[in-house]
């Protein structure tokens, strides 16, 4: 495109949409273009991008679940003080000269917060007021700052259908003279008028047709902690000022601790609040929670295993406290899992898993053929169904459909039994199997769980349990496998059934007490006699030996019994995944990729990238050996190569000459001619801009020592 001008400029052509449609790629092309196995990419990222999606319903669905008392109540409260204006009597006159104050504790998972604000902010609009604004200590480092936000937001939020007023007021707004509370009251008073005077055609908004009284105006405050101590003070001071004419109403979020308030407020500024306090449910009870729905469940097909598990609960645990970020790790591991794993295509429902079986191509059934899970299925076989299983694919898919029945069966005993195996676990003393269910299932999924010492002792303390306790935890168990829907699981309730009718129609007390003295053993009488460390000894092995030869009660026999049922249970239900056929289509299994991608480390990356350039710009060009400065890496790469060279100060014109030297080489100058390595203005400059990109990325500074040295600040590379 070209242009005529009588005078110089600068002419600046915008692409049309239809060019930039072009040049943009989407997650599907991506995904498409990357991923092993191409053949079947499209049906994976649409596996894929379906099982996210409800696995995102149901991600939202239970934190507002979660979140729904805090917030009832934090509505109750604005609900409450807004009627308390309306009364007369002297208490709530006194209330009503104070500031209502909600300081909401919702603990140090601050990426987490956001989500919990939005959803308060839309119920408040709903059913309270459409009157709300949220700031954030970042965008309000002055007063003047603080409360042109506040106001260009509560004015945003009411909806007006008249747009000359509405472009009026924010025409106003952006003037500095009238950023200040009475412009918010005259507008206050001319919206609160107009709602009372609607005409009756026009129907009225929720907030304002529900409640008599005119809508309060709510401040969500986010980050309590990170705003100026002095800026919140001034603005609470002229607030106050405005009580009467204007129902204002603050929400803190306070990431810490309620005492934050007293740090950051001197009475004389905190006695004009009415201070409430609400406390929100714990990370780690939020975590536990979506573990329990999301992961412990046969809804959803995809699976991590006991690595990737680990991985994210670590950095939950040692990082943020972040249950949003724990859930992006699952997303990750599931995008990871449909791009790497050509057999992807079969983590979906059962029904769905078999018409895809039928599907796949010869390629697609070499691959199943190489999984490690498949091989050892295939050396249990006998040798004519081994030779098929290895030659003939229509037989393969045959098997593939009832291995993937399998599979799914598998799962959906897995986690009933689970429950109940912590159920029963989690009660007795030091929790010998965790005192979360997320640490028993990370056991399970490492190897066979009743091969594990601590399950051998929580069974022998089992064996100790009183029949009241051992009763009460046996019908919670029925109460898990009562909610199961598997067939093998019915038929274990229908066994514990009938144990517990036993339990009941036992009486103890009907059996004829034993006497006193032959309820004491001999060799218990024997230590009441003075005796040595040997004879000690030898009795002690006698009492074992009666204790175990002693005829069981009717009670000790019976719940031998259902201990017994139980381990039965686990071991037909609980074998670790590894062990099942066909398991790698739906375990994502790299621990390292999740942990590389959410726990980052910025410095081996940027010196991995200024080191070996070649391994993010793949050009084959940068490819040296080690230790070798590739001549056509950019400047800064060279530079970052050459100073690894020198000691604690570099001397600048060493480092100059060296640079054009290599610079030089790149250029295809004669080595031999007089101006090979010769500064010039342009090299200077570049070399110039390459030292300053090293101190900004911290690795040199300037020092008073030498001024035409500057000072090494890292040492060893990756």
């Amino acid at each position: 495109m070209s242009t005529s001008s009588v005078s110089k400029g600068c002419f600046v052509f915008k692409p049309t949409a239809k060019k930039n449609k072009k040049t943009t790629l989407s997650l599907e092309d991506h995904f498409v273009r990357g991923c092993d196995g191409a053949e079947n990419s499209e049906l994976r990222f649409k596996l894929c991008h379906d099982l996210w999606d409800k696995i995102k319903t149901d991600t939202e669905a239970l934190q507002d679940e979660l979140n729904r008392n805090i917030l009832d109540s934090l509505l109750d409260f604005t609900r409450k003080c807004s009627s308390t204006r309306q009364h007369s009597d002297w208490a709530s006159q006194m209330r009503a000269s104070e500031i209502p104050t909600a300081a909401l504790v919702l603990g140090v998972n601050v990426p987490d917060h956001d989500m919990t604000f939005q959803s308060l902010s839309d119920l408040l609009q709903q059913s309270v007021s459409p009157h709300v604004a949220s700031v954030q200590a970042k965008e309000c480092g002055a007063l003047k700052h603080l409360m042109k936000r506040v106001l260009e937001r509560l004015m945003d939020t009411v909806v007006d259908d008249d747009e000359e007023e509405a472009e009026q007021a924010s025409a106003q707004l952006n003037k500095s003279v009238h950023c200040s509370l009475s412009t918010l009251c005259a507008w206050y008073n001319a919206k609160t008028k107009k709602s009372n005077t609607v005409s009756p055609g026009k129907k009225r908004s929720s907030a304002v047709r529900d409640d008599p009284q005119p809508p309060p105006l709510v401040i969500i405050f986010k980050d309590l902690e990170a705003f100026n101590p002095r800026v919140l003070q001034d603005f609470i001071l002229i607030c106050s000022r405005y009580i009467e004419r204007l129902p204002l109403m603050f929400i803190f979020g306070i990431a810490t601790s309620p005492s934050t308030i007293q740090h950051m407020l001197p009475h004389s500024v905190s006695s004009l609040l009415c201070i409430e306090l609400f406390q929100s449910l714990s990370c780690t009870q939020h975590l536990a929670t979506v573990i329990d729905k999301l992961i412990l469940t046969p809804k959803f097909p995809f699976k991590l295993n006991g690595k990737v598990m680990q991985v994210l609960i670590s950095i939950f645990l040692y990082h943020d406290f972040s249950v949003r970020n724990f859930i992006k790790g699952i997303q990750l591991a599931l995008l990871e899992h449909f791009h790497s794993q050509p057999l992807s295509v079969l983590c979906c429902e059962k029904k769905a898993a078999l018409l895809n079986v039928m599907q796949l191509g010869h390629q697609d059934l070499e691959s199943i053929r190489q999984l490690q899970s498949f091989k050892r299925y295939v050396e249990e076989q006998e040798p004519q169904d081994q030779v098929n299983l290895l030659t003939d694919d229509t037989h393969l898919k045959e098997v593939c459909q009832k291995l993937i029945k399998n599979l799914s069966e598998y799962h959906k005993n897995y986690y009933p039994i689970l429950r109940c195996l912590h159920t029963l676990t989690s009660s007795l003393p030091r929790y010998p199997l965790g005192k979360q269910i997320r640490e028993l299932h990370l056991i399970c999924l490492d190897k066979n769980v009743w091969e594990n010492d601590d399950y051998q002792s929580a069974m022998k303390l089992l064996k100790m349990l009183a029949k009241d306790q051992l009763i009460s935890l046996l019908q919670r168990c029925e109460e898990i496998l009562q909610a199961a829907k598997s067939k093998n699981i019915k038929v274990a309730l229908v066994q514990l059934e009938d144990m517990l009718a036993k339990f009941k129609q036992l009486d103890i007390a009907a059996e004829p007490p034993p006497s006193v003295a032959d309820s004491i053993p001999s060799p218990v009488k024997n230590l009441q006699k003075k005796t040595d460390l040997f004879q000690l000894q030898k009795t002690l092995l006698e009492m074992n030996e009666s204790r175990r030869s002693k005829k069981l009660s009717l009670f000790e026999t019976l719940r031998n019994e259902a201990l017994e049922f139980i381990d039965s249970l686990v071991k037909s239900h609980l074998s670790a995944p590894e062990s099942q056929t066909l398991n790698e289509v739906c375990y994502y299994t790299s621990s390292a990729t999740v942990r590389r991608h959410l726990n980052a480390t910025p410095r081996t990356s940027i010196q991995a990238a200024l080191n070996i350039p070649y391994y993010y710009l793949q050009n084959d060009r940068l490819k040296t050996e080690d230790g070798i400065v590739s001549n056509a890496a950019p400047d800064v790469c060279i530079v970052y190569k050459l100073h690894l060279e020198c000691g604690r100060l570099i001397n600048l014109y060493d480092w100059l000459e060296a640079y054009s030297t290599v610079v030089s080489a790149a250029e295809g100058n004669d080595p031999g001619s007089d101006n090979f390595g010769k500064v010039d203005d342009v090299k200077h400059a570049r070399f110039i801009r390459a030292v300053s990109e090293l101190e900004f990325l911290g690795f040199i500074k300037s020092t008073k020592q030498k001024t035409d040295h500057v000072a090494r600040l890292t040492w060893g590379g990756c």
